[in-house]
């Protein structure tokens, strides 16, 4: 079953949710900007660009496997925002927030595997 990457809710809550990591991260030192800057923007990107190549994918099997690497690439950003949180770049107010939308983003993309595995 072919899936339109533009038309899930999903991929459209990561869009907004990299555009909320560009601004949180536009505050980090600037020497940051290659190391923990890129690495947590390249994650969340990574997030959005796996769902994309996994619904252009011919099977449910390896549009699965995408939501699998998606879903790693979010806990990838959950550890950039824990080590931005203990290197003082962002409050607790703001890892609290990045957090709970990581772990909800986790499940959206969990539940659509488990869809695409049943069809």
């Amino acid at each position: 079953m072919k899936h339109n990457f533009k038309e899930l809710v999903i991929w459209k809550r990561v869009r907004v949710f990299i555009v909320e990591i560009y601004g949180l991260t536009k505050k980090y030192p600037s020497d940051e900007r290659y190391d923990l800057v890129s690495q947590l923007r390249k994650a969340s990107v990574s997030v959005s660009l796996n769902i994309i190549e996994g619904t252009g994918r011919s099977t449910n099997k390896q549009l699965a496997n995408f939501l699998d690497i998606a879903n790693g690439s979010m806990k990838e950003v959950q550890g950039c925002l824990i080590h931005s949180f203990d290197l003082g770049y962002i409050t607790n107010e703001e890892l609290e927030k990045f957090e709970k939308e990581c772990v909800e983003l986790q499940k959206m993309i969990y539940s659509f595997r488990e869809k695409v595995l049943k069809d």
